[in-house]
């Protein structure tokens, strides 16, 4: 079983930055494709940002130019740096990686909280 964990949500004002992390832990061959995608209330959840394996790297329009993803292979970790934030930026973020174990399969962490206050 792979478990993956979230780390870094909080409380921030606008123009503020926040650091997530998401380690997956378990048995793991390889990961695939990380990705970061947020949820706001009423809303769908959205695709934030993804990156390969190979570190090519993709955002969402709306954040691009203030969110940068990177993972660490050798942790197998996937960081979102988030500067610049705004109000619209508030929801619940989510990883999710194709990880490569006994099958290969998506994982979802559980969540972490990003609020922006005006």
């Amino acid at each position: 079983q792979v478990q993956l964990v979230e780390s870094g949500g909080g409380l921030v004002q606008a123009g503020g930055s926040l650091r997530l992390s998401c380690a997956a832990s378990g048995t793991i061959f390889s990961i695939n494709a990380m990705g970061w995608y947020r949820q706001a209330p009423g809303k769908q959840r959205e695709l934030v940002a993804t990156i390969t394996a190979g570190g090519n790297t993709d955002y969402a329009d709306s954040v691009k130019g203030r969110f940068t993803i990177s993972r660490d292979n050798a942790k197998n970790t996937v960081y979102l740096q988030m500067n610049s934030l705004k109000p619209e930026d508030t929801a619940v973020y989510y990883c999710n990686c194709n990880v490569v174990g006994r099958v290969v399969r998506n994982y979802w962490g559980q969540g972490t909280q990003v609020t922006v206050s005006s």
